[in-house]
């Protein structure tokens, strides 16, 4: 299938590792021009090296923090009008609600609900002018399917999705769509990190966690980030004009419900 990509501007967060490397990718290869950021300049280099090589392509990057307003600014400064915006982010770790301080709370909120909002406030006009916009952003399994230890990403992320639920509506007119991407447990960094706290809390020992994590999966195993790479890749492309506000899980089936 064609996409109908080729020469559109991306910018992508967190496109160092996991997840939004893997969508970083994807795009390249449709013969997008990628720019990644995130905040560590060494992976930044190191992942853009690395998809200018496979991709046969030039993938720029830029250090830039999206919960602080600099951040925002320098990542459009290296990407001034993108066409396709890939929102991404950091969650934090497992814990008890009761431990968490308003600092906590803000530091999430900036993380995963407000930068990502602002992000979109910068580029949906100027989207709509040209006609062509595509807003993608991962967010978590848990915004349908809470898990009481990861309350800060159950309030941060359902209050970007419920956002988006609005705008999506007023954008699609002019060709800018707005979607969500609900990824379950996938096999990453973040995912490490995560099994790592969750041993720490139960005794055991992080394969024990990781073992019974991907067993109690229908599809019997963690999620691979190119799998979320291809969806964000079609989801930007020129056949989705007619989606938008939705969420997407993928999470290998383990969402019981039936909608």
């Amino acid at each position: 299938m064609d996409l109908g990509l080729t020469g559109k501007a991306a910018l992508v967060w967190g496109g160092s590792k996991g997840m939004g490397y893997a969508a970083a990718r994807q795009l390249a290869l449709e013969g997008v021009d990628v720019v990644i950021a995130a905040r560590t300049e060494s992976s930044l280099q190191a992942a853009a090296q690395a998809l200018s090589a496979e991709c046969g392509r030039p993938v720029r990057y830029v250090v830039a923090d999206i919960t602080k307003k600099a951040g925002r600014e320098a990542a459009l400064a290296a990407c001034p009008q993108p066409d396709i915006l890939v929102n991404n982010s950091d969650g934090y770790p497992p814990g008890d609600f009761r431990d968490w301080s308003d600092e906590t709370w803000h530091e999430a909120l900036d993380m995963m609900m407000v930068g990502p909002i602002d992000m979109m406030r910068r580029v949906v006009d100027g989207m709509q002018q040209r006609g062509y916009g595509r807003i993608i952003n991962i967010v978590s399994r848990s915004v349908k399917a809470a898990h009481a230890e990861l309350g800060l990403s159950n309030g941060a992320r359902s209050g970007l999705v419920g956002f988006v639920a609005g705008l999506a509506r007023q954008t699609v007119r002019h060709n800018v769509t707005i979607n969500n991407v609900l990824p379950g447990a996938f096999d990453t960094d973040a995912q490490a990190r995560h099994i790592d706290k969750l041993a720490q809390q139960s005794g055991r020992s992080p394969a024990q966690v990781r073992q019974s994590r991907e067993a109690a999966n229908p599809a019997g195993r963690f999620g691979r980030p190119q799998e979320v790479g291809a969806l964000i890749a079609y989801l930007a492309s020129q056949h989705t004009g007619y989606v938008t506000g939705q969420s997407w899980l993928i999470d290998g089936g383990e969402y019981p419900g039936t909608y």
